[in-house]
């Protein structure tokens, strides 16, 4: 077994380690025998994401965002779109989840046209949002608690169809108001947080492997690993939240 998976914009939208969150899904694949490629996607290159089956984009701050507007705008907008629509799995942080909506509407009013694959918007606002955070995943993403580091100013709104990835336990979440954080629309895991997100919460990167190797393969399990390191790690946060 193999999974091609596919870094969108690694030169720009990499903060806080969120490379980190490729170098876990291929280790925790390489211990258990399963081949893992990896293509990197920067800014200006063509590819067609059905060529994989995994999609991994990060956060990156406004003006990052900004900057990949156009190049979104010349065909990886359809891509993007066609590839959530048939299934394929996205993991996408911070900035990388907020690009998959409609906009992001700064706190001074202007307003960045996004690509509408998943229906939320995100709105700026004065003060940011930052810290170390936990949240319980919902029972279809697996229920297991997540540990991580947000930072951002923009509160996100879901709109009809989604669901959010989980409930806020500690900290803010996708708007600091109603509990929820992240989305989850079929195949695509979206959230705020950094960190590395995967590398503390091996339950939860397990279970997103898991998601693509059983839509590639149909019939698919992952081996038991050792986790105590992973797991002191995870509690160690959680405790201190």
């Amino acid at each position: 077994m193999e999974l091609k998976i596919c870094h969108m914009y690694p030169d720009v939208l990499n903060l806080y380690g969120d490379r980190g969150n490729i170098l876990c899904m291929g280790r925790r694949l390489a211990w258990r025998g399963i081949g893992c490629e990896v293509t990197k996607l920067p800014i200006g290159s063509q590819a067609r994401l059905s060529d994989y089956d995994l999609v991994f984009i990060g956060g990156g701050q406004d003006f990052e965002q900004q900057v990949l507007l156009e190049d979104l705008h010349r065909g990886k907008d359809r891509e993007i779109r066609a590839a959530v629509e048939d299934g394929m799995p996205f993991l996408t942080i911070c900035g990388g989840y907020q690009m998959l909506g409609a906009y992001y509407e700064t706190y001074d009013g202007q307003r960045c046209d996004f690509i509408g694959a998943l229906d939320l918007y995100t709105v700026g606002s004065r003060e940011r949002m930052i810290g170390n955070y936990k949240f319980e995943l919902a029972p279809e993403s697996g229920g297991s608690i997540v540990v991580g580091f947000e930072n951002h100013s923009g509160k996100t709104r879901l709109g009809s169809g989604l669901q959010p990835l989980g409930t806020v336990l500690a900290g803010y979440g996708n708007n600091g108001e109603d509990k929820t954080e992240g989305a989850r629309y079929k195949n695509v895991f979206g959230t705020y947080s950094h960190g590395p997100l995967l590398p503390k919460n091996p339950a939860f990167c397990d279970f997103i492997l898991l998601t693509a190797l059983q839509r590639k393969y149909g019939a698919a399990e992952l081996a038991p690993l050792d986790d105590a390191a992973e797991i002191a790690a995870h509690n160690a946060m959680a405790a201190r939240l």
